[in-house]
């Protein structure tokens, strides 16, 4: 099956893996306004150096070093590559209609949707991405992006997402008995701190980078137990612990403060959602120094599909969509002035692929400033993932993933929504100037 897909990557993606440029070039890039280093004020007009995929130099003024290709954005405003700490590549469809394509469509068809939303994420500005789960699709899209197979942004990779039985992430949740089965088992739940110790090497045996697991129930969960806990203190700590046996980082799924507890008592470095932070939750996360990733813009996609069709989603779901748009943002607004660290992440595949900069301008809406959220996703979403050494500033020795636009991202955001000039290693995937 796995060669299939990848079959099916390598058909899709040729022609624009072909149209994109070497990453062997050796070019400058000259920047009317440059964002270095998020968080540090930007400076004008200087040229950066980029040679086999990284940045060489980043020098004040417009040089031309003999030899270099030049690109003119003298006349736009140029940050690094946006990183999104959090989406679902394998599908931009949810509700019945995402039900209804999961029992009908075959995984090969699957493998080109993930590459068609890698592809509009890329084209977005966003050269990095964490995914959080999925059957194994973005596992070999990663595998083929990093090959030069295909085009697409840099690929962290969780593998399958990990709960209990009956937890967020059981597939089998809303399906008649019958189906169980076919739907493809139960290799991701485990109930007990032995069986979610094996269910955590399964996920590092198939290659994931991070381990994704849910400590809560979900909005989109097809059973009517709540966004409380549904996973006990001593599962997430096993599930923790063997994951930092083989280095992996672990990013929770959590709605409710008691599931969000648990996981940073446990160890967790991310908790995404975190719809109902209290004062233990801000507190736990100071201690730990964990991560806050908000996904807010969920609820755009839930808001259009629900005005494409009110019936997108089953009523118990859909009650729970309905509290989850009414309470969006008010973690946030806890979360900022306490000092927590916010790292970028949308959820995108609840929210739609390419549409991820959408994001921050609920940011800014509750509580961040433009020029905190870029840093959240560029800096602090770098650190997130263990690679801020190779991305999320413009300096040397660094990957050469770069951006540009049209005005002034740090005084109106949505500019971050237009991206014009797409850099991702040194290969330039796309330019409108």
């Amino acid at each position: 099956m796995r060669s299939l897909t990848i079959a099916a990557l390598l058909l899709a993606s040729a022609p624009v893996a072909a149209a994109a440029q070497s990453a062997d070039a050796y070019s400058v890039i000259h920047a009317g306004t440059l964002l270095d280093r998020p968080g540090r004020p930007p400076r004008r007009n200087a040229s950066i150096i980029v040679r086999a995929g990284k940045i060489e130099a980043v020098q004040d003024g417009f040089i031309t070093p003999a030899g270099a290709a030049v690109i003119d954005l003298r006349d736009r405003f140029v940050l690094p590559g946006l990183i999104d700490s959090h989406v679902h590549l394998s599908s931009d469809r949810a509700g019945n209609e995402g039900l209804i394509a999961g029992l009908t469509e075959s995984a090969q068809l699957g493998a080109y949707e993930t590459l068609w939303n890698a592809q509009k994420t890329l084209n977005a500005g966003f050269t990095t991405v964490r995914n959080l789960g999925d059957e194994g699709a973005t596992l070999a899209l990663k595998e083929a992006v990093s090959r030069g197979w295909a085009s697409g942004p840099r690929i962290v990779d969780a593998g399958q997402s990990i709960s209990t039985t009956s937890g967020h992430m059981d597939g089998r949740l809303g399906l008649r008995e019958e189906l169980h089965e076919a739907v493809g088992g139960a290799e991701n739940l485990c109930d007990g701190v032995e069986e979610c110790r094996k269910t955590v090497r399964r996920q590092v045996g198939r290659g994931a980078d991070v381990i994704k697991i849910a400590t809560t129930g979900g909005v989109n969960s097809r059973i009517g137990a709540g966004l409380g806990k549904q996973m006990f203190d001593d599962e997430a700590k096993a599930i923790v612990d063997t994951a930092k046996l083989y280095n992996k980082k672990v990013a929770v799924h959590a709605h409710g403060a008691d599931g969000i507890a648990v996981a940073l008592r446990a160890g967790a470095d991310s908790i995404e959602h975190g719809t109902l932070l209290d004062d233990e939750s801000i507190h736990l996360f100071k201690q730990t120094g964990a991560y806050y990733v908000p996904t807010l813009s969920t609820v755009n996609g839930y808001l259009e599909r629900i005005a494409a069709n009110p019936n997108a989603y089953p009523p118990d779901v859909r009650a729970k969509i309905d509290w989850r748009i009414s309470i969006t943002g008010k973690a946030l607004e806890k979360a900022v002035p306490a000092g927590v660290k916010i790292a970028f992440g949308t959820d995108a595949g609840v929210s739609k692929h390419g549409r991820n900069a959408d994001e921050f301008e609920l940011m800014v809406k509750h509580g961040m400033t433009p020029a905190t959220a870029i840093h959240a996703a560029t800096v602090n979403a770098a650190d997130l993932l263990g690679l801020g050494n190779e991305i999320g500033t413009l300096e040397p020795g660094k990957m050469a993933d770069l951006i540009a636009v049209s005005g002034d991202p740090l005084s109106d955001v949505t500019v971050l929504k237009r991206v014009g000039f797409v850099m991702k290693g040194g290969r330039v995937h796309k330019d409108q100037r």
